[in-house]
């Protein structure tokens, strides 16, 4: 029973993503997320209070999920810069999908329920990348860097890129030149 339950809330989580990433958070109401799974209300009501309720359960799967381990990478000794090129890689791919980004949710989220939550991500953001680059600087493969800043760089660029992609059209290049600067700024030459 269990498991059925894991799975249906799984599967509301996965519609509801793709209606935040469309639409934002204000515009997503339980009946579109009924619509999309083909539940009843008093189904989804089950797993869900509401719609703040079900884009938290996103963010922390999410947050769960963060494909930029970089701790685990670090504690393995993987080399700095194969860590970067990785992260990079990641980023690009997620910049070059708009519709894929909840960006747009997020900032609706903020500055109608609360910030709390986004800040709390972001301090993450900043920690795990404040990692990488001590770790990458100890190690002499990343240049003496004033890591708060380009921790600001990375995370602020990419989040703006991610939102404005939705209003923007933007080609490979954009996101290209992006991680191109970031790797440039930290990667000592050979």
């Amino acid at each position: 029973m269990i498991r059925k339950k894991e799975r249906t809330r799984e599967m509301i989580l996965q519609a509801s993503y793709h209606l935040f990433a469309r639409d934002g958070f204000n515009k997503v109401t339980m009946k579109d997320v009924c619509d999309a799974t083909g539940m009843s209300r008093g189904g989804l009501y089950s797993h869900f209070a509401g719609t703040r309720e079900l884009f938290e359960a996103i963010l922390i799967e999410i947050n769960k999920k963060d494909e930029m381990d970089f701790y685990k990478e670090i504690d393995e000794g993987l080399p700095a810069v194969d860590i970067l090129n990785r992260a990079l890689v990641l980023m690009r791919e997620e910049m070059e999908h708009a519709e894929d980004s909840l960006s747009l949710a997020m900032y609706e989220y903020a500055a109608t329920v609360s910030n709390d939550m986004m800040n709390h991500f972001n301090q993450i953001g900043e920690e795990k990348w404040t990692a990488l680059i001590e770790y990458g600087i100890a190690r002499g493969e990343f240049r003496c860097v004033d890591v708060a800043e380009i921790v600001n760089v990375i995370l602020y660029v990419y989040q703006g890129v991610r939102m404005w992609s939705r209003i923007v059209c933007m080609t490979p290049q954009v996101f290209d030149s992006i991680t191109n600067h970031i790797r440039k700024q930290l990667v000592k030459e050979s």
